[in-house]
Formats: structure tokens, C-alpha cells, sequence
């Protein structure tokens, strides 16, 4: 690790630009969707929990737009490490960004558009915990596909500014899978509570 930082000049306007997109994009959607969840005030702005969750995920896909821009840019604009300027680490790359991309594409496919943008938040609820590949082998497989569609990039691009700024993806959705995890657990508890009432 220390040697990456000789490589990289965190002092970079951007690299900075693209670490704080990285924090802020999961601080942004899980502001907005508790806020949602306590006060309903998207739904009653767009006129239903559906459409305000449609334009929450699209805000988010342009956001995430923006984070790939800053990363690349970063990566860019700072010096390769040469013994990853290579064929094998290059095809490593690809390789790892293959399997992020289909962990991503294939829990999207498993969640649906409002399962994947926090749709639970606005109260479209799934009817049972999705099971089914990626999640029959991983928790969490979207955040973890996307940290490692950018390791994939980084690797690609023989950039420890990227692997630098991967890490921070991997701290970012860590700190976020801590408090959405047992928000979204106790949002199906209290819906259990209510199917039981009834």
C-alpha cells in the first residue's frame, strides 16, 4: 500500500473530485431514501411511491455516470505502475471487470429496477429476500460487482491512483451495506408485523 501512494498525488484536484464522488453517491441515496421512508414527501411530489423511485434511481444512474467519469479522469491523469503495465495483468483486469459487470447486471435482473433503487424505502416491497444467483452465493453482489468492475479498470489501466480510489468504493459501500442492511431487515420486519395483524 505504501508503495501505491508514492505513485499517487492524492493532492490531485482529480483525484480528489473522484474520491468524493465515491463518498458521496451512498451517503446521497441513503439520506434521500430514509428521509423518503419517514416523511413520503417524493411520493407525494411525483404522485406515487413508484414514479418518485424511478426518478430517485435515475438521478442515482446519472450520479454513478459522474463517479466513472471522475474515476477514469483520476486514473488518467496519474502516473502507471510499470509492473502492472502488462499483457497479464491487463487481461486480469478485463477478467475482473467480466465477473463485476455480470454480478451487477445479474442482481439488477434478480431485483428489478425499484428493487435495485430502494424501492422498499418507498414502500414497493418484494414479496420474499431474493435468493437466486448472485445472491445464493454472495450478500451484497451489486456492491461488490461494481468495486470490482473498477479493480477490473484499475488493473486495466495499470493505475494505483484506481486501485487507491477502489479501495475507497470498498470503503464506501461498506460503510453504506452498515446502515442499509438492518434499515431495509427492520422495513420487512415491520411488514411481517403488519401481515400478522391482519
Amino acid at each position: 500500500m505504501a508503495r501505491l501512494f508514492g505513485y499517487v498525488d492524492v493532492t490531485d484536484s482529480g483525484f480528489i473530485a473522484a474520491v468524493l464522488s465515491i463518498a458521496f453517491n451512498p451517503l446521497f441515496w441513503n439520506v434521500v431514501a430514509r428521509w423518503e421512508h419517514k416523511t413520503r414527501a417524493l411520493s407525494r411530489v411525483f404522485g406515487s411511491p413508484r414514479a418518485a423511485c424511478y426518478c430517485l434511481g435515475a438521478v442515482i444512474l446519472m450520479l454513478n455516470c459522474v463517479r466513472s467519469h471522475c474515476f477514469t479522469e483520476a486514473m488518467k491523469s496519474q502516473p502507471k505502475l510499470e509492473g502492472l503495465d502488462c499483457h497479464w495483468a491487463y487481461y486480469l483486469g478485463l477478467a475482473v471487470l467480466a465477473v463485476g459487470t455480470l454480478f451487477v447486471i445479474s442482481s439488477f435482473l434478480a431485483l428489478g429496477f425499484t428493487g435495485t433503487f430502494l424501492g422498499d424505502y418507498f414502500g414497493i416491497l418484494m414479496e420474499a429476500k431474493v435468493t437466486s444467483f448472485p445472491f445464493s452465493i454472495l450478500d451484497n453482489p451489486m456492491y461488490w460487482g461494481s468495486t470490482a468492475v473498477y479493480l477490473g479498470w484499475s488493473l486495466m489501466h495499470a493505475s494505483p491512483a484506481g486501485l487507491l480510489l477502489t479501495a475507497v468504493v470498498a470503503i464506501s459501500y461498506t460503510i453504506a451495506m452498515l446502515y442499509e442492511g438492518p434499515f431495509t431487515e427492520e422495513i420487512y420486519r415491520q411488514k411481517q408485523k403488519g401481515v400478522k395483524n391482519k
